[in-house]
């Protein structure tokens, strides 16, 4: 078992994995920037080590930074998180040339399924549905109109190298899909430093629900049954939940086997995610995956009852799996509380948290990193918690999810607890009957 791990990561789930190290009595080595000198996850470390000024390029981007902190502090492992650099196969690879274990997967799988495209091709390899659409990059836009016309509109435009919904535009016809084509490729320019994309089908009345996977060294892959990811705004999810209430132990069994063939396909190890667009017609499609673990991990961990940060770890160090698929046992919920203000179309809003008092109770689980007093600086992303209920029933997990929400105080900067107060009281959510253009008729009160 590592000695101490270094995180190359901040905030809610950098404190998150110090917890689970901390009971497995492995040390800890914090880095942060300046911008993050106060957080609890710098507090609560065994080691921290400051890394350079807010700028994320400067800091938490910076490999030969993280590195060096490596270096000074003997650690023997680094846990990426979620975000940064937790996808970086460069970052997975250095490691391993250093003889510091990375904990996820190799460069190689990460290089495999991180462009969009080549993952595609692998799944189409490994015979797991996928969205009909272009088999690989597309040269130009002349030909991109004519798969287009091939696989008939609509379809949606994407940037190989895409994530949160950026380099990507829906086309109906051919003069959307010009303009869509031109703006895409910018945004993907801008955003990723690729430029290249791609055509897909564009699902209509799309469920986005994800696998949970794990691998181990040996050849061992399950699955931690799914999330449902639909509520999502500019393709950013802001509630996630499992069961999925769209979901039937066949489908659950189909899409199941057709995650576990995805990862085994690449050999995968540690703990990814596989996501999938369903259709109306519970007809599914692979739409990426995620080589790393997911901000909506505890929602896995309340309904199957597992620490999966320590499973990652177990898988790291070398240990063997469970040859079993994971059925949930309960229904949980998680909403994602950010620093936003969903009045004023949830622009940002950082500053000094002058009250926090965070949700108590049987069933309700709180993730943070923030408390009263502490400074929500504007170089990040705007989540500053997770409120996460768990019942044993779907009506019941969100009685109680109305019940949290209602007394978690947070004063001075604006959250979005009122949008999720709203939510949890809206018919069609309480219904299940939604897909991801859920928000695009959603009115903030």
């Amino acid at each position: 078992m590592f000695e101490k791990i270094l995180i190359a990561n901040r905030g809610e789930i950098a404190l998150r994995i110090i917890r689970t190290c901390k009971e497995m009595g492995i040390k800890t080595v914090a880095v942060y920037s300046t911008a993050d000198a106060e957080s609890l996850h710098v507090r609560f470390a065994d080691e921290a080590v400051c890394i350079g000024p807010p700028s994320s390029a400067e800091s938490y981007l910076n490999v030969s930074k993280i590195m060096a902190a490596v270096e000074i502090t003997n650690a023997d492992a680094v846990h990426p998180g979620y975000g940064f650099l937790s996808e970086n196969a460069d970052f997975a690879e250095i490691c391993t040339e250093y003889n510091v274990k990375f904990i996820g997967p190799s460069a190689d799988m990460i290089r495999k399924m991180g462009d969009k495209a080549t993952a595609k091709a692998t799944m189409i390899k490994a015979k797991v549905p996928v969205v009909p659409g272009s088999k690989g990059l597309i040269a130009n836009v002349k030909k991109g109109i004519e798969i287009a016309n091939e696989i008939t509109y609509p379809v949606i435009i994407k940037a190989t190298a895409g994530g949160g919904g950026k380099g990507m535009r829906i086309a109906w016809n051919d003069e959307e899909f010009e303009d869509g084509w031109d703006k895409a490729k910018q945004e993907a320019k801008a955003s990723f430093g690729n430029d290249g994309l791609y055509v897909e089908k564009f699902i209509e009345e799309p469920r986005h629900i994800e696998f949970q996977i794990i691998g181990d060294q040996y050849g061992t892959v399950v699955h931690l049954s799914e999330r449902d990811c639909s509520i999502q705004r500019r393709h950013q999810k802001l509630v996630e939940e499992c069961p999925s209430p769209f979901m039937t132990k066949a489908l659950r069994k189909k899409m199941g086997a057709a995650a576990i063939k995805a990862g085994k396909c690449i050999k995968y190890e540690g703990l990814g995610t596989v996501e999938f667009l369903v259709d109306k017609n519970k007809e599914f499609y692979f739409m990426e995956m995620n080589t790393r673990i997911q901000v909506e991990h505890p929602v896995t961990e309340e309904v199957i009852d597992h620490d999966l940060v320590k499973e990652q770890i177990l898988v790291a160090a070398g240990e063997k799996i469970a040859g079993k698929n994971y059925e949930p046992k309960m229904h949980a919920i998680e909403c994602r509380i950010n620093a936003e203000d969903p009045h004023a179309d949830f622009r940002p809003s950082p500053g000094l948290i002058t009250s926090f008092h965070s949700s108590k109770g049987q069933g309700v689980r709180v993730d943070t990193h923030v408390y009263a007093g502490y400074s929500v600086p504007p170089y990040y992303d705007s989540m500053i918690a997770k409120l996460i209920c768990r019942a044993k029933t779907r009506e019941e997990c969100i009685t109680r999810m109305r019940r949290a929400l209602d007394e978690f105080i947070i004063e001075g900067v604006k959250t979005t607890v009122p949008f999720h107060q709203q939510l949890m009281r809206n018919e069609k959510f309480i219904s299940g009957k939604f897909d991801t253009s859920f928000m695009n008729d959603f009115e903030i009160e």
